[in-house]
């Protein structure tokens, strides 16, 4: 027996989790930005973070792959924990050596707020360096990857353009897909529309609807509530380092059981 995501990906109704998260904690000093955060991702799924700014959305993606070290909390990956293990009796957190979690980090996509991507550099250069480099492909395989993927994004026509050629929305289609490139197994969005003029917004958040439709497992951080109501299949808000709620767009939106929740979205709505 199987059941769909909204996007239309069926999975067996007792399918695994693609990604479990279990006590996620993080600070800095005295501060406590991760308070304890737990949450799985099935395959195939979009889940979206929003809240407001400062409530840890953005440390929990680079927390997951170990951009940030978690202080405490599990973190699993089809079953394989990443960063480390709890070794010995009793279990003690022994982290992974950094050419380990290297490898653990390709299994996951990362498209930042920024473009980040080389200036100097073509798009189908920009996209194929990660092949090259990481996975070792030849010039001539990355580079045919490359197109692929900016064929994927509606780019085949600007690959051989340079980033000061490119829009805004272009450059973020570029970091895209250069993170399919590297065909992983989810993709992290933070807030990857925010640096973006209003009119440039939508080429983005168009690609990544078509890619939840593909079945692509994505975690996204936004403010762009259309989308999050949209292409979420699991809608999470948060506030002071907590996940205050979490359900199906429809419930959260609608009718959303806590007060925290029903300020935000009045305030993000205008309602």
């Amino acid at each position: 027996m199987t059941t769909e995501t909204r996007t239309g990906t069926a999975q067996p109704q007792h399918a695994r989790p693609l990604l479990s998260v279990q006590g996620l904690r993080k600070r800095y000093g005295e501060r406590e930005i991760l308070k304890g955060i737990s949450f799985d991702v099935m395959p195939g799924q979009t889940m979206v973070l929003i809240g407001p700014s400062g409530s840890g959305k953005t440390t929990v993606l680079r927390c997951l792959n170990y951009l940030e070290a978690p202080d405490d909390g599990t973190i699993e990956l089809m079953g394989e924990p990443i960063g480390g293990a709890h070794i010995g009796e009793p279990p003690r957190w022994t982290p992974l050596p950094e050419a380990q979690l290297a490898l653990q980090r390709r299994k996951f996509g990362f498209v930042f707020q920024r473009f980040n991507l080389f200036p100097h550099l073509t798009a189908v250069q920009n996209v194929a360096i990660g092949p090259r480099k990481v996975l070792g492909l030849s010039r001539e395989a990355a580079e045919a990857r490359a197109a692929e993927q900016l064929a994927r994004v509606s780019l085949a026509e600007h690959m051989h353009k340079r980033p000061s050629q490119l829009s805004g929305g272009q450059q973020q289609r570029v970091a895209i897909a250069r993170a399919l490139a590297m065909d992983p197994r989810l993709i992290l969005f933070d807030e990857p529309t925010s640096a973006l003029d209003p009119e440039l917004v939508h080429e983005v958040l168009d690609v990544m609807g078509d890619l939840a439709r593909e079945g692509m497992t994505m975690i996204v951080v936004t403010h762009e509530m259309g989308f999050a109501r949209r292409v979420a299949d699991k809608l999470i808000f948060m506030a002071d380092g907590h996940i205050v709620e979490e359900g199906s767009p429809e419930a959260v939106f609608s009718a959303p059981r806590e007060e925290k929740t029903r300020r935000f979205l009045a305030h993000v709505l205008h309602r």
